[in-house]
């Protein structure tokens, strides 16, 4: 499984902000989509909220193939 570690600049960056981030929806919309397909995990759970506000040490991971790490 390939992992980022994303920098985050502030208190939180929500869930649909992320993924457009990193570059794993090119679109909001995108971005919906693999939320609403339970494509997202977040420290082991399915995440369904889109605009989860995600802090530093959050682990994502990405329909299981991606491993994105929150660090300061």
């Amino acid at each position: 499984m390939e992992t980022i570690e994303f920098n985050l600049e502030g208190e939180y960056i929500e869930l649909l902000q992320l993924l457009k981030a990193t570059g794993i929806a090119q679109t909001g919309g995108h971005a919906k989509m693999i939320v609403d397909d339970g494509g997202v995990v977040r420290d082991g759970e399915v995440e369904t909220r889109k605009r989860a506000k995600l802090r530093v040490g959050d682990v994502i991971e990405i329909e299981g193939n991606l491993k994105i790490i929150i660090n300061v």
